[in-house]
């Protein structure tokens, strides 16, 4: 602002000496002074050609600058320029939203980097009046369906028919599905279908992720094994972790000439420690047996009252003991074709796991129900118990994963085993302090 009164005041200044020029020359040819009156107005008319350039190079500059952040053209440098200082402001302004530009072409570029570096196909399509342009398509997309990075949504229709139908079908909404696609005349490939629709700043912009169902088996499969390979380190470093340490010390007893009583009582304590730490290592290897050679379901027909009440029999002594109410609501019967032994033992661990979630609730209750939905039964069992806590969620059907001390952590793996050998599945919720598992089987 005080640059720009500098200018008014210059320009004020320039009208105050060509009129006072003009005054003079006027004056000078009333007094019949020819040649000097032309002279004098000869200047006026060089200061007035001074005083337009003057002016139209000021708002030159302006729209200059102007223009150029209208353009999103940041390539100039005005820092240089030999009228900065009377611009300061407007230059400063130039030079803050150049930095910005640069900040986001700068975060545009990290963010293309890593979408592209991304194993699952992404697609970003932005509408423009009633058409869909595509905004970005990463290259794993472009590279695995050997889809040229089109600019248009009509000529993506051209190489992605199956897809493109499916969205469009579904009015570009939120969609979460599997689909086939055939790439270059190959075998057809099942993706996992995922996308979204959200609207900033008045664009709307439609979000698809296509995610290969091998690559994610493959994720899942790896993180399994990752976390299985560290359970069972964990187990065998506790146990020959103190076995070698024991060892060496017994190394070191029987190498002296003389054991002396003190020795001999360390060396009986030391072999008794041994055989603990043996006996739980084979516990713990019979454990990974029994996981690892669980035997095919010898099915038969029974029906599924007597299937629950074979196994709250076998539990009723400690639902006593304990002071547990069970509450069976199952009000109709089926017949199910499984292996009786096998999942009466998935029953019992299961209320064991609801027995001791109750270990610290004053009125302990187990809530059994079912219900048959789509050809398939579905059997809950509840407790009204401290819950299972959100970081260990994740691990809970994980071998050898337990909170217990006592507890060898096959329980829950070893039931979910069962029931996928029969064609079904094991799930949990954990809604207000209420555990809830979920035995799902196919009704015959």
């Amino acid at each position: 602002m005080v640059k720009l009164l500098k200018i008014y005041q210059l320009l004020f200044l320039r009208l105050i000496i060509i009129l006072s020029v003009a005054g003079i020359s006027i004056f000078i040819f009333q007094k019949g002074l020819m040649f000097t009156a032309v002279f004098g107005l000869f200047m006026i008319f060089l200061l007035t050609v001074e005083m337009y350039f003057y002016v139209k190079n000021a708002f030159l500059l302006y729209d200059r600058t102007i223009a150029s952040i209208l353009q999103n053209d940041f390539t100039s440098d005005f820092s240089k320029h030999k009228s900065y200082q009377n611009y300061s402001n407007l230059f400063k302004l130039y030079e803050k939203l150049k930095s910005k530009e640069n900040d986001h072409v700068s975060k545009d570029i990290v963010y293309r980097s890593i979408l592209n570096n991304i194993e699952t196909g992404i697609i970003i399509l932005q509408k423009e009046e009633n058409e869909w342009n595509i905004f970005l398509m990463n290259d794993f997309f472009s590279k695995h369906f050997d889809v040229p990075k089109v600019s248009k949504w009509k000529y993506l229709k051209n190489h992605l028919s199956s897809l493109c139908e499916i969205i469009e079908q579904q009015d570009f909404k939120e969609i979460k599905t599997s689909l086939e696609i055939r790439v270059n005349m190959q075998d057809t490939q099942t993706f996992v279908l995922q996308t979204s629709r959200s609207e900033i700043f008045n664009q709307d912009y439609f979000i698809v992720l296509l995610d290969s169902i091998q690559n994610v088996i493959e994720k899942k499969e790896k993180e399994a094994w990752v976390n299985l390979m560290k359970v069972i380190s964990h187990e065998l470093l506790n146990s020959i972790t103190p076995i070698r340490s024991l060892s060496q010390n017994l190394q070191e007893l029987v190498q002296e000439e003389t054991i002396s009583s003190e020795d001999l009582d360390d060396v009986k304590s030391s072999v008794a420690a041994m055989l603990r730490r043996s006996d739980h290592l084979q516990q713990f290897v019979e454990s990974y047996r029994k996981l690892a050679m669980l035997p095919s379901p010898k099915k038969q027909v029974i029906e599924l009252s007597k299937w629950i009440d074979n196994s709250c029999q076998i539990m009723n002594p400690l639902f006593k003991k304990e002071q547990i109410e069970v509450i069976n609501t199952i009000t109709f019967d089926r017949r199910l074709h499984i292996d009786p032994q096998q999942m009466e033992q998935v029953l019992i661990n299961l209320l064991t796991n609801c027995i001791h979630a109750l270990t610290d609730t004053e009125k302990k209750q187990i809530v059994i129900s079912a219900e048959v939905k789509e050809k398939r039964i579905f059997i809950m069992i509840s407790d009204n118990g401290k819950g299972i806590e959100k970081e260990i969620e994740s691990k809970i059907f994980l071998p050898f994963f337990t909170t217990r001390k006592e507890g060898a952590g096959i329980g829950l793996t070893l039931s979910k085993s069962i029931i996928e050998a029969h064609g079904g599945y094991l799930a949990h919720k954990n809604d207000d302090r209420k555990t809830t598992f979920v035995i799902c089987l196919v009704d015959n």
